[in-house]
């Protein structure tokens, strides 16, 4: 009786696993870029999700907007910051 079980405390254990190294780390990271991206303010200095690196001009409800340090301002989604970095 005890050996038809086994292949399905094996499988349980498996699933725990996994959620345990994949699942569970994956989503704490995703909580904490949505808040990062929904704490972000003026003169934030931020490298987007494609690696541009600049400094933020103005923060909009969906948008903000983006200083190369050059003069050229760029308007970017909120969810395109990928982190917030120290001001160099």
């Amino acid at each position: 009786m005890g050996t038809s079980l086994t292949p399905l405390i094996t499988l349980v254990i498996m699933f725990v696993i996994f959620y345990f190294i994949l699942i569970r780390p994956q989503q704490k990271r995703q909580k904490e870029v949505r808040n990062m991206q929904a704490e972000l303010k003026k003169g934030d200095s931020i490298v987007t999700i494609g690696g541009l690196h600049g400094e933020i001009q103005a923060v909009d409800e969906k948008t903000v907007v983006i200083s190369t340090g050059d003069g050229v301002k760029l308007t970017f989604d909120r969810h395109a910051i990928r982190e917030t970095t120290s001001a160099q």
